[in-house]
């Protein structure tokens, strides 16, 4: 079976790692990453490049388009391959609104009847500054006294566009996905994701500094309570406005001490909750995403196994201001040996030598029976490899790890 995977970060080499476990699978990506490349074969189109992508998934027959990123979907490029016959896992452009304007989702939720944070009509601290539309994670600002509101404020001036002022909420925050067929919802195993830069959840956001899974006291009957509280009534809701939602759709949570309440949506897998959900996964994914992209996904099923997962992202120096372009990396097949998932991230290959390329490089996922265990490999891992800057954080699933039983 002949797939086409769009994208060329960490999220999209894990799905990749993935779908190639199917023996019968021949992979394609577009453009890919030099890790994907040693699991298919990679193409130089760019992935909101909607009509170089259907003239690629037509000469290569291939029977299934998986698109990683969020620009691509909310640019409608799932339309143009959708309409012209190629089955896709994503959903189409009137549905990718959900990540692509909190306004939008706002609205949504509204509708539904899906527990969100409140709305301001003044920035007051404590509140949250959001960009309305995509910033590659970086768009949100938290802002617990005037001091942080004004640079919060100037930051969101500084990149543009109409912004959202909400409530500041406190709890646990917990990454749930679920995938989708336009009205059947399924959830996958849940994750927590660290966006700050630095340890103790301090310093601007970023698209993800590590994650870990299974998330924080959420066992599987609460995520199947989460589901039908969020993911099944904004989907039956876009359904109902004529844009049904198929894909991955990613609620971000805040478990509050008065309920879960809607952060944010994504219109697919997040970067990078994916690293450490995918090695955990039982059943066949590739069949549950065909299954979606046909408007049949009843009676599948994806459990999680009892192993749990950690990812550290290794960043550049200067991340999240700006990437690193050029330096040479070591220790990758290192890291590998030694048990570790290394997901390439922001990488390229320089003759025959892999360099830096971008602002998180690389990701590194290892597994264990416990977390704690998963978190010891990973960081082992992590010190095999290196590159000039290279950063991460040291504090990924550190709680998680004391808190469960050793």
């Amino acid at each position: 079976m002949k797939v086409l995977l769009v994208g060329s970060g960490g999220r999209e080499h894990a799905l990749a790692w993935k779908l190639a476990q199917r023996p019968d699978v021949e992979l394609h990506a577009a453009p890919g990453n030099p890790g994907i490349a040693a699991l298919g074969a990679c193409h130089p189109v760019h992935a909101e490049d909607g009509e170089a992508l259907l003239g690629l998934a037509r000469s290569l027959g291939v029977r299934l388009a998986v698109i990683g990123p969020e620009a691509p979907l909310v640019a409608g490029v799932a339309d143009e391959l959708r309409h012209a016959g190629v089955a896709v896992f994503g959903p189409g452009r009137a549905a990718a609104r959900i990540e692509g304007s909190k306004a939008f989702a706002k609205d949504v939720m509204r509708a539904a009847g899906v527990p969100t944070a409140d709305s301001l009509a003044v920035a007051r601290p404590p509140c949250v500054v959001k960009l309305d539309g995509l910033a590659a994670g970086k768009g949100v600002f938290v802002c617990r006294d005037a001091a942080e509101l004004d640079v919060g404020l100037r930051a969101a001036a500084a990149i543009g566009g109409p912004i959202v002022i909400e409530e500041l909420l406190e709890g646990t925050e917990v990454s749930l996905f679920a995938l989708s067929d336009g009205r059947t919802v399924l959830p996958i195993a849940p994750a927590q994701d660290f966006k700050r830069i630095d340890d103790g959840d301090t310093g601007p956001n970023t698209g993800g500094m590590g994650s870990y899974s299974p998330g924080p006291a959420l066992p599987s009957a609460t995520a199947d309570e989460l589901v039908e509280l969020v993911h099944r009534p904004v989907v039956a809701e876009l359904a109902r406005r004529g844009a049904p939602f198929v894909g991955l759709l990613y609620a971000g949570l805040m478990l509050t001490e008065t309920g879960p309440r809607v952060l944010e949506f994504n219109c697919r897998f997040g970067d990078p909750e994916t690293q450490s959900i995918l090695p955990r996964l039982e059943g066949d994914l590739l069949d549950a995403l065909t299954a979606a992209a046909r408007g049949d996904l009843d009676g599948f099923g994806l459990a999680a196994g009892e192993q749990a997962a950690v990812t550290v992202v290794l960043a550049a120096a200067g991340y999240p201001e700006r990437g690193d372009h050029g330096s040479a990396i070591s220790g990758v097949e290192a890291a590998e040996a030694a048990g570790a998932l290394v997901f390439h991230a922001g990488t390229a290959l320089y003759g025959n030598e892999l360099v830096t390329s971008g602002g998180r490089i690389l990701d590194v996922t290892a597994t264990g029976s416990t977390i704690a265990e998963a978190r010891e490999l990973a960081y082992a891992a992590c010190e095999r490899i290196r590159f000039a800057g290279a950063r991460y954080r040291t504090d990924i699933a550190r709680a998680a790890a004391t808190a469960a039983p050793a």
